[in-house]
């Protein structure tokens, strides 16, 4: 942990490296062209777009086709546990030394680069040198200036739920401005596939594609069904049980049934996404802890949640499954800055049975205790602050059946999963 810590502040240090935020693909494919163009040699490129569901779709595709024999790159943000996660190569993460390698390879080309670029940059020059069937590339914020929209011929760009998230990046505070930057520089020639969405989103959508080449997959070439308590995938030709003991949420399962359907058209066969269904696991998105240090520190009666939930669609898909659980339900909730808190915590309502906040370790962006504290009781909930994780689960922990429910913050999930 310490490592990846320490890779992250020598981002931030270097004069090269711009830690604000900087829509922009000038300085990227500069230094891609100074590089020789590195990411004309990632083969089957596979965008993956939106404002919630990125990584749930991203895991469920790269479980797939490795459980059909293939190897996949993938590119995610944010880590949770260490830097490493945000690499994988298709065997294995890259090693602290392969980051500080590539690092110094990017700096000798002396482009002036924001660290989310640089970090893209790292994926793209060792990826580069792997000869995996796809290469699973997840967003950032938004996708028009985004460091990952670098690829002249993606085989698919998969976009999923767009929603009000990331409207502080931009000039015209608007869904519509969203979904522009989101749909609106999709490309031309490649398989598009469009998640579900909200009607009025939708409609939208459709209107910025009116007028483009690729093939375009719209959500209702397939959907997620309920039957005696079992869901199902469906489309006109498959209909695909989920059989899962990982996946908890309705949300997160139509993530799922979108990668089902990508995978299928990739001549993934039926039988092997049967067979691989129950071993996708989501860090992270309403994640038991079912062993390690933290499981030891409580009750046999307790259980952990966590859930890195931190937009209003998320909160509620969170809220949504809590309210299936037939026992008391405590949170620990902590928040980065740029989000609502308010609107945040308002899906919650009647859910908890009480709110301990906290401030997020090692987070510089994180939201205080206190404020957290203060929104919460203005909207009626029984809620005190504590100075840490580890002080929070202390009052929180006793011989009363409970879930104690982590949320808020995929960093502190991340910060919690490395306590565990």
């Amino acid at each position: 942990m310490s490592q990846s810590i320490s890779l992250y502040k020598l981002l931030a240090k270097k004069k090269l490296f711009s830690k604000s935020i900087n829509f922009d693909l000038k300085r990227i494919k500069l230094v891609l062209k100074k590089l020789g163009h590195p990411e004309n040699n990632l083969k089957n490129v596979i965008n993956i777009i939106g404002s919630d569901g990125k990584f749930s779709l991203l895991m469920s595709l790269k479980f797939f086709i490795e459980g059909n024999s293939q190897k996949t790159s993938a590119y995610i943000s944010p880590s949770l546990k260490d830097i490493r996660e945000r690499f994988w190569m298709g065997d294995r993460y890259l090693t602290f030394t392969e980051i500080r390698k590539t690092i110094k390879e990017i700096e000798k080309k002396k482009v002036k680069l924001t660290v989310f670029e640089t970090l893209t940059v790292i994926f793209i020059l060792n990826a580069a040198n792997k000869d995996n069937n796809y290469n699973l590339i997840e967003a950032g914020a938004l996708f028009a200036k985004d460091s990952t929209n670098v690829f002249n011929f993606p085989k698919i760009q998969a976009v999923v739920n767009i929603n009000k998230q990331h409207l502080n990046f931009l000039k015209r505070k608007t869904i519509s401005e969203i979904i522009l930057q989101k749909v609106g520089f999709l490309s031309n020639f490649t398989n598009i596939y469009i998640g579900k969405q909200k009607p009025f989103v939708l409609k939208k959508i459709k209107h910025l594609l009116s007028k483009n080449n690729s093939k375009i997959y719209y959500p209702n070439l397939w959907k997620l069904v309920k039957s005696n308590n079992k869901y199902f995938y469906q489309d006109q030709k498959n209909k695909i049980e989920i059989k899962t003991r990982y996946i908890h949420s309705r949300g997160l399962i139509e993530n799922l049934c979108m990668a089902i359907k990508i995978a299928l058209d990739i001549k993934i066969s039926k039988k092997v996404i049967i067979k691989t269904i129950p071993k996708i696991k989501l860090p992270a998105r309403i994640e038991y802890l079912e062993k390690g240090k933290l499981i030891k520190k409580i009750y046999s009666g307790e259980k952990i949640l966590l859930d890195g939930c931190h937009s209003e669609i998320s909160a509620k898909n969170l809220a949504n499954y809590l309210k299936t659980i037939k026992m008391p339900i405590y949170g620990i909730w902590g928040m980065t800055k740029n989000k609502n808190p308010e609107v945040f915590i308002k899906k919650f309502k009647g859910i908890f049975k009480k709110i301990v906040t906290i401030p997020i370790e090692n987070e510089s962006a994180s939201v205080s205790n206190s404020l957290l504290m203060r929104v919460a009781k203005k909207n009626n909930f029984v809620v005190e602050k504590s100075k840490s994780f580890d002080l929070a689960l202390k009052k929180i922990s006793s011989k009363e059946k409970k879930v104690i429910c982590i949320f808020g913050s995929l960093y502190l999930c991340g910060s919690v999963l490395n306590k565990n």
